[in-house]
C-alpha cells in the first residue's frame, strides 16, 4: 500500500469508480433493461459527472473509447476478468499487462483476487507481478477482493469481508473493493482490518435509490473511502440524480435522507451524531 491521495482517481480522500466491465463478466444480460448502454460511449458520458473519479473497463473498451474522453474521465484498466460462460472454480484470465495499460493512458489498474478459490495461489502470484510492475509506472492498484469458492458458503459474512480487506492490505493493494457485509459495525471492522489502505464498497445489483444510498452512507460512516459501482448507476435511464446523491453522501458526508431531500434538518443532525 502507498499513499494515493494525490492520485487522479482520488478526490478529497475518497474514490467513486464507475465500473463497466460487466459485458465481459456477466454478458449482454446486464444491458437488457437499458439497451442504449450497450454503447460504451453512453457509460463514458456518465463517467464525466464530477462525482466519478475513474471509470473501470477492460482493455478493448479502453482502446476504443477512452481516447474520446481522456480530457474528461480518469481511466482504470481492469487487467483480468472471465466470462460468465466459465463454469469452473472461480478464476480470472489475465487480459492486459500493466505496461500496455500505461501505454493507453491508464491512471490506475485493477485486478480481481478470489481468496478461497482453488486457484487462489495462482491469482495471488499474478497479482504480485502486476502490483510490482504498477509501482514502476506509479499506478495505484485496486484489488477486487472477492472471497469465493468451494470452501465459502457465504461470501458476505462479516468475518469473510474483514479477511478480504486484510488480504488486500497484506498483498500490497492501494484500494480494496469489497462487498458490503450487512451492517455498519461489520463494515467498520473490515475497514479497521485494512489499516490505512482505502476500502470501497462494491455496488452490486440494482436497488432503489434510498436503499443504495443508505448502504453507501453506512460505508462512509464506517470508515470506508467510497464506492466502486456499475449497475446501480448505469442501469438507470437517468443516473444523474443518483450521482448527485452520491456526491452529497460520499464527499459532503450527508445522510442518505438528506441527499434524497426527504429528511428534516433535525433528523440529519441526529443521524450525524449517532454516526
Amino acid at each position: 500500500m502507498l499513499p494515493i491521495d494525490d492520485s487522479p482517481i482520488v478526490r478529497d480522500g475518497k474514490s467513486v469508480i464507475l465500473a463497466m466491465d460487466h459485458g465481459l463478466e456477466h454478458g449482454p444480460v446486464d444491458f437488457e433493461d437499458v439497451p442504449e448502454k450497450l454503447d460504451p460511449a453512453q457509460v463514458f458520458e456518465t463517467a464525466t459527472h464530477d462525482t466519478v473519479t475513474a471509470i473501470a473497463v477492460q482493455k478493448g473498451i479502453a482502446e476504443g473509447y477512452y481516447p474520446s474522453y481522456e480530457n474528461d474521465v480518469n481511466l482504470l484498466v481492469k487487467l483480468n476478468g472471465t466470462s460468465n460462460l466459465w463454469m469452473g472454480e472461480p478464476d480470472s484470465a489475465v487480459n492486459c499487462s500493466v505496461e500496455y495499460a500505461a501505454e493507453i493512458g491508464a491512471d490506475a489498474v485493477g485486478f480481481t483476487v478470489y481468496g478461497g478459490s482453488n486457484h487462489e495461489i495462482e491469482m495471488v502470484e499474478e497479482f504480485r507481478e502486476i502490483q510490482e510492475e504498477a509501482r514502476e509506472y506509479g499506478l495505484p492498484v485496486v484489488m477486487w477482493s472477492y472471497p469465493r469458492g468451494q470452501g465459502l458458503k457465504n461470501d458476505t459474512k462479516p468475518s469473510t469481508i474483514s479477511y478480504a480487506t486484510r488480504l488486500a492490505l497484506e498483498l500490497g493493494a492501494d484500494i480494496a473493493k469489497v462487498k458490503y457485509p450487512g451492517s455498519r459495525e461489520a463494515m467498520a471492522h473490515a475497514c479497521r482490518c485494512a489499516g490505512d489502505m482505502k476500502v470501497v464498497m462494491s455496488g452490486g445489483s440494482k436497488t432503489s435509490d434510498e436503499e443504495f444510498l443508505s448502504t453507501v452512507e453506512s460505508t462512509i460512516r464506517s470508515g470506508g473511502s467510497g464506492l466502486a459501482v456499475g449497475r446501480n448507476v448505469w442501469q438507470r435511464e437517468d443516473p444523474t440524480p443518483l450521482l448527485d446523491g452520491l456526491e452529497s453522501v460520499i464527499y459532503e458526508e450527508q445522510t442518505a435522507g438528506a441527499a434524497l431531500g426527504n429528511e428534516s434538518e433535525a433528523d440529519a443532525t441526529d443521524a450525524a451524531i449517532e454516526g
